[in-house]
């Protein structure tokens, strides 16, 4: 198997002057790493990709890849909705010595399904394994069924991280092909390895890495009496990390704990009081603060 157990889908820290602060990007990385995750996400939704410079991505990949030094694997964000930019992205990606490429719907643009099996096919022809991000709340456009079926036969498309909040897609895709399947959701983590998913792409693991550890191993395990014991104490954590636009409710939260401070860069902004009473709440009911 490629890709099993949990992946941290990283933040992206920024200083007070708005810039990537690649220091506490490091201890960040280290934070994980000693929690246990079995790989890092970098340049992701929850990495505030969509504002990052070109070259900025390309040096988050690289200074995570360096840090995590084969203690895991790294897995870079290098999608796009332009086919060349993503294999751009992910050709300079490659040459850092990623694990492998998350490459989400194109968006926006719509593509059909003949243009989806293209785009996607083009990516994973440079070599990389691929994981297919399916997140129709965000692209406006879900992976149909049948794209990944047909998708499953490329030899480089190796797994699929479902975001579409459904755990019966898991079942249709592993009753009709072999591809792996990656929970794109921590409150769907545990049913989702239920039925036939090897891990999750994890947000709240980004603050509670050896938790989520616990929970995703436990089940991968067979002992889903542990995973659901520790699934039912950090549900409402899991389901809060979505009070508002992710990664707005994580960093907030990782500024609470002292991770990190809370900078976003623009249309990403700080949520509200209350939202952010809502949160201290929930951390302190889970023994987080």
């Amino acid at each position: 198997m490629y890709f099993t157990g949990v992946y941290t889908a990283l933040v992206t820290p920024f200083t007070a002057n708005g810039e990537v602060d690649f220091e506490k990007l490091e201890e960040l990385v280290e934070f994980n790493i000693a929690g246990g995750v079995d790989g890092i996400v970098p340049t992701g939704t929850t990495g505030e990709s969509p504002t990052l410079r070109p070259q900025e991505h390309l040096k988050v990949i690289e200074t995570v890849v360096a840090k995590v030094a084969g203690r895991g694997k790294v897995i870079a964000g290098t999608g796009a909705n332009s086919t060349a930019e993503a294999v751009e992205l992910t050709k300079a990606a490659k040459a850092f010595g990623i694990d492998g490429t998350l490459q989400v719907t194109p968006y926006y643009n719509k593509p059909n399904s003949a243009g989806l099996i293209q785009h996607f096919s083009a990516v994973a022809d440079l070599g990389v394994p691929v994981i297919l991000y399916n997140v129709p709340g965000r692209s406006a456009k879900e992976i149909p069924l049948d794209v990944v079926v047909e998708l499953a036969k490329h030899p480089h498309i190796v797994s699929v991280k479902e975001a579409a909040g459904s755990v019966d897609r898991v079942s249709a895709i592993k009753s009709r092909c072999d591809i792996e399947v990656l929970s794109g959701d921590d409150a769907l983590a545990l049913p989702m390895i239920s039925v036939g998913a090897c891990g999750v792409i994890s947000v709240a693991s980004n603050l509670v890495p050896s938790e989520v550890v616990a929970i995703v191993h436990a089940a991968l395990a067979g002992d889903y009496a542990t995973a659901q014991k520790l699934h039912l104490k950090y549900h409402q954590l899991f389901s809060d990390m979505f009070i508002d636009t992710n990664p707005i409710p994580v960093k907030a939260a990782m500024a609470m704990k002292g991770l990190i401070k809370e900078i976003y860069r623009l249309p990403m902004c700080s949520t509200t009081d209350e939202n952010k009473a809502v949160l201290r709440a929930t951390l302190e009911a889970a023994g987080v603060l």
